[in-house]
Parts: C-alpha cells; structure tokens; sequence
C-alpha cells in the first residue's frame, strides 16, 4: 500500500517457492537472495502498472498452523473466477492451482492471490 520498490523478508524455503509462483504468474517482478548462510534475506522486487496501480490486490492466507487445510485436485478452488491464483504445497512442490489441475495433485492450500 505504501508503494515500495522491493521488500525484505527472512529467507525461507517456503518463502522463495512462493516467490518463484509469484514470479510465473506476474505478480512481482523478480526476487533475489541475499547472504546465504545461517539466516539469509529474500529481496522480492514488486510489481506496478503503467499508471503507479498495485498489481497484487489482495492476499488471503488459508491454511494455518492451527488449521491446515488439504484439498483434492478436483476441490481446488478457483480465486476471483480464475484471475486470480492459489498457491499450494505438494509433493511436486510449490505450485500454483492451475499447474495442480493439470497435473492431477492436491495438497496443502497456502494462500490466494488477487
């Protein structure tokens, strides 16, 4: 909301595989990782229109530590009638709902992109 260039984050694998499907889907413009080592930073540049508007309108977390929540590949839900993207963790990895869709796997459903 405050129209930052890039934001810094505590790196994680989660966190850089969620940014990698960002990154596919358009939301961000690139990411990057800075000092690796013990506990490193995720430098995630983000993304604007042509006239300074957000790109990512809104993010919804699902699945929470005290709730997960698992689907099929055919209960998948589709984000704003399928503009928008859900990001799930599988056995394949981080991925996004329609990657899961066509390759036939659930999993945990972490968040959703608008």
């Amino acid at each position: 909301m405050a129209h930052f260039p890039s934001v810094e984050v505590p790196l994680s694998k989660l966190k850089v595989g969620v940014a990698k499907v960002l990154k596919q889907e358009g939301y961000i413009s690139d990411y990057q990782i800075i000092g690796e080592g013990d506990q490193g930073m995720l430098k995630i540049e983000l993304k604007y229109g042509p006239r300074n508007e957000k790109v990512i309108n809104g993010i919804r977390r699902i699945s929470k530590p005290g709730l997960r929540q698992y689907k099929k590949s055919e209960r998948i839900p589709k984000v704003m009638s399928g503009l928008g993207v859900a990001i799930l963790t599988t056995s394949h990895g981080i991925i996004s709902d329609r990657e899961a869709r066509s390759m036939n796997v659930g999993g945990e459903l972490l968040c959703e992109v608008w």
